[in-house]
């Protein structure tokens, strides 16, 4: 049996070389890749062993989520596989018309309603939708991990700056959701390990207003990212684990 990685919001930089670097690296790893588009061209032309990738569209409607499990479910009977890495990696920062606020004069109800969307929202709607497949694909089988992009910035213990006030409680919800479903899910899935992960301040369009402000040498690329994070689910993997943990691209702690 061969193992499996699932990437949801699969056509982010970080989640395009996380697929690049297991198929590369991993030579019998299945990918599964979630996404609202195709696959772009960019990865496309990273990938040299593409019978090894499945990329699935989803609109993230509740209805297309619990399609795109059932799909997961029959491709990894089909290719015999288990799913051992499951890694959701949407999030939003900013875009045209949405900017972190400097002051809570700043705050607006739809920026608000849509940051903790693709924070919050949706991360908790996939660890939902994939509860019973979870509990199906995974009953006495070998140890898996659920990951969440996380940011320092959802710390509320660190927080002694203030500001970004969308994205910073956004990104503490995530956390607690994370945490949350982890304590459920472990009653009756002990083999689940679940990480809230800080990637550090990426080269991504996410990151590209702010980077002035970034140190030198903490501008990490997406491949270091990935190769970061993945060493780190390697790491829940080999231990045992009883609650979720919140980990930077270092594996050290951080506070929730």
């Amino acid at each position: 049996m061969s193992d499996a990685v699932l990437v949801i919001g699969a056509q982010s930089e970080i989640g395009q070389s996380l697929i690049a670097k297991v198929i590369a690296e991993e030579k019998t790893s299945q990918v599964i890749a979630i996404s609202r588009s195709d696959c772009p061209n960019s990865l496309a032309s990273r990938v040299l062993d593409e019978a090894r990738l499945a990329w699935m569209r989803c609109d993230y409607s509740d209805e297309q989520m619990k399609d795109v499990v059932e799909r997961c479910g029959a491709l990894l009977a089909e290719k015999n596989a288990t799913l051992s890495r499951l890694i959701i990696c949407n999030g939003r920062l900013h875009d045209s018309t949405i900017s972190p606020e400097k002051r809570i004069e700043d705050l607006d109800r739809d920026t608000l309603h849509a940051i903790f969307e693709s924070n919050a929202v949706i991360p908790a709607l996939w660890l939902k939708h994939f509860k019973g497949f979870l509990k199906a694909h995974l009953k006495g089988r070998i140890p898996a991990v659920v990951a969440v992009l996380s940011a320092r910035i959802g710390s509320i213990e660190d927080n002694g700056k203030g500001g970004w006030y969308a994205y910073r409680a956004s990104k503490a919800a995530l956390n607690m959701l994370l945490k949350t479903s982890a304590i459920e899910y472990q009653r009756s899935l002990p083999e689940l390990r679940f990480i809230a992960f800080h990637p550090g301040t990426t080269d991504t369009p996410l990151s590209k207003p702010f980077q002035r402000s970034v140190p030198e040498g903490r501008l990490f690329t997406p491949d270091f990212v990935a190769a970061s994070l993945l060493a780190r689910l390697s790491e829940a993997l080999a231990v045992s684990r009883t609650s979720a943990s919140f980990v930077a691209w270092d594996g050290s702690q951080i506070p929730w």
